[in-house]
């Protein structure tokens, strides 16, 4: 009886922690959406503000430089990142119905063609401490 209740609690408890995890990815996920949303590409935010050439250049090296030590940081620690998130995406594949994989797969795409898309308006720059 006692190594049913402690397996129950168990059992709970894992749920507990898994969903607090998938929660708070959702919400990091979520709030990034209605953050991009609300902000856009960076020149419709220079235009909101009123930015000169010479306030948009500072800025977008500043972001860049940014950018650069923060790559620079995670470095190392790359390959567990990528593997975590190939892990969490497996998973997440797993949860679907054939159909709504097939969406899932087709927002995908259109995700990433967008996000190429505005990589391709980005200047290319290579960051000179990597």
């Amino acid at each position: 009886m006692q190594r049913s209740k402690q397996q129950a609690l168990m059992f709970l408890l894992g749920a507990v922690l898994v969903g607090g995890a998938l929660g708070f990815s959702a919400d990091r996920y979520l709030g990034h959406e209605k953050f991009a949303a609300s902000y856009g590409p960076r020149a419709k935010f220079y235009d909101a503000i009123g930015l000169s050439e010479q306030q948009r250049t500072t800025l977008d090296s500043l972001a860049f430089s940014q950018d650069c030590a923060i790559r620079a940081l995670l470095k190392p620690e790359k390959p567990q990142l990528d593997s975590i998130r190939a892990t969490f995406k497996a998973q997440v594949r797993r949860v679907f119905t054939p159909e709504q994989l097939q969406k899932y797969d087709e927002r995908d795409a259109e995700f990433k063609a967008r996000r190429d898309a505005e990589i391709q308006k980005e200047p290319k720059r290579t960051c000179s401490a990597n």
